[in-house]
């Protein structure tokens, strides 16, 4: 069964972070999957928007996505977004 938009909170990415949070990595849809140990499937359907996937598997993409550099931005009235993080040994 798939979780309600409206019950996703802080994990939430929108399917469009989503495809340009890999586009940004060079991932495939399949080493998506791999980086944030869920399936393939999940990956898939979430970017068609068949179904939102299960909280714990919608963070475990935002946590793949953070983990390999990837920084998301709130929606502060512009619209959410994202961007390469700062590495912390940058001046």
């Amino acid at each position: 069964m798939s979780t309600k938009k409206n019950d996703i909170e802080s994990d939430a990415i929108s399917v469009q972070q989503c495809r340009a949070a890999r586009a940004m990595l060079g991932w495939s849809q399949g080493d998506l999957a791999e980086a944030a140990a869920v399936s393939r499937t999940t990956i898939v359907d979430f970017e068609r928007s068949i179904r939102i996937p299960h909280r714990n598997n919608l963070a475990a993409i935002r946590r793949a996505f953070e983990t390999a550099g990837i920084e998301f931005l709130a929606e502060n009235g512009g619209g959410a977004g994202l961007r390469f993080a700062r590495r912390s040994d940058q001046t």
